[in-house]
C-alpha cells in the first residue's frame, strides 16, 4: 500500500520536474544567446563590407561573404608577425606564473615561519594597487635593465611579479593535501624542490590548469604593458596592440578590425573549451578547502 502512494505521487511530480527543466533550459538558453551575440556579431561583422556594417543592423548573416578582410588583416596589417609575438609572450608568461606562484603558494600553504600573516596581509593588499600606478617605476626599471622594447621584458612584467589570487589558490590547495606525502619523500632522501617538483607539483594539475587558463586570458588580451614596450618596436606588437593598424588619421577599417579580433579569440575559445573541465575542477577544489 505504501509503495504504490509512494509511486502515484513520483507519477505525479513527473510532468511539475518535467516543465520546470523546460522552463530552466529556456531561461538559460536566453542568457546565452544574449551571451554569446557580441562575439557572433564580430565574426558577422569580419565577413561585411565596410557600408554593411553600419546599414544591415543587428542582421548576422552578410549579404556578400568577403573572406579578403581576413587576408587583410592578417598580411597587409601583419596580425601574422602579431600572432607569433602573442604566442610567444603568452606562453613564456604562463610557464613563469605557475613557477613562481606554485613555489610561493607551497610555501605559504604547507609551512610556519615568523611574519607569516604579515606576508599574506602585503600580498592581499597589493590586489587594491591599480596596475596604473606601476607602471612608472616598471618602465624604469626595465629600462635600466636595457629590457625596454622586448619581448623578454614583457615576459618579465606579466609573469615575473606573480599574481596575488593565483598563489592564493596554490596555498589553499597545497594545504588540503595530507603531510605523510612530504614525511614519505624525506624519509627517502628527498630535498626541498625535489618534494615540490616530484610529489605536491603534480598532484596540483586542476589548480595548474586553472592558473595558466587565467593567465593565457590575461597575457592574451593584455594592452597595457605590451603598449608602453613596444612603443618604438612596432614589430613586437601583440595582437591586442596590433588593432591600432585599422585606427587612420581620418577613418578607421572596421571590418579588418572585426577579422582581426576574431583571430585574437579564437584560440582563447578553443584553449578555454579543451581546458574547461580542469579549470572548473581546479577553482571549486581550491574553494572548497
Amino acid at each position: 500500500m505504501a509503495a504504490t502512494i509512494a509511486e502515484q505521487r513520483r507519477r505525479a511530480l513527473k510532468p511539475r520536474i518535467k516543465l520546470r527543466t523546460v522552463v530552466t533550459m529556456l531561461f538559460l538558453t536566453a542568457i546565452c544567446a544574449v551571451w554569446i551575440y557580441p562575439f557572433l556579431w564580430t565574426v558577422s561583422a569580419s565577413l561585411k563590407s565596410q557600408q554593411e556594417i553600419f546599414t544591415s543592423g543587428l542582421n548576422l548573416i552578410p549579404k556578400s561573404w568577403l573572406f579578403e578582410n581576413y587576408q587583410r588583416a592578417w598580411v597587409t596589417a601583419n596580425f601574422s608577425t602579431y600572432m607569433v609575438n602573442t604566442i610567444i609572450v603568452t606562453v613564456a608568461t604562463v610557464i613563469l606564473t605557475i613557477t613562481v606562484t606554485s613555489l610561493a603558494g607551497y610555501v605559504l600553504g604547507r609551512y610556519d615561519f615568523i611574519g607569516k600573516r604579515l606576508v599574506m596581509g602585503v600580498l592581499i593588499g597589493t590586489v587594491f594597487i591599480p596596475a596604473g600606478l606601476t607602471i612608472i617605476p616598471t618602465v624604469q626599471l626595465a629600462n635600466s635593465l636595457r629590457l625596454l622594447n622586448s619581448l623578454l621584458g614583457m615576459i618579465l612584467v606579466l609573469g615575473g611579479t606573480g599574481d596575488v589570487i593565483h598563489v592564493l589558490l596554490f596555498s589553499a590547495y597545497f594545504r588540503s593535501l595530507p603531510k605523510e606525502l612530504e614525511e614519505a619523500a624525506v624519509l627517502d632522501g628527498a630535498g626541498f624542490l625535489q618534494v615540490f617538483t616530484r610529489v605536491m607539483l603534480p598532484l596540483a594539475g586542476p589548480v595548474i590548469a586553472t592558473v595558466s587558463i587565467l593567465k593565457f586570458l590575461g597575457a592574451w588580451n593584455n594592452f597595457f604593458v605590451p603598449l608602453v614596450f613596444t612603443f618604438s618596436r612596432p614589430d613586437l606588437r601583440t595582437l591586442s596592440v596590433g588593432m591600432f593598424a585599422f585606427v587612420g588619421q581620418n577613418e578607421t577599417d572596421w571590418t579588418g578590425m572585426a577579422a582581426a579580433a576574431t583571430i585574437s579569440l579564437i584560440p582563447v575559445v578553443l584553449i578555454f573549451f579543451v581546458m574547461q573541465r580542469r579549470f572548473v575542477d581546479g577553482i571549486a577544489g581550491a574553494v572548497k578547502q
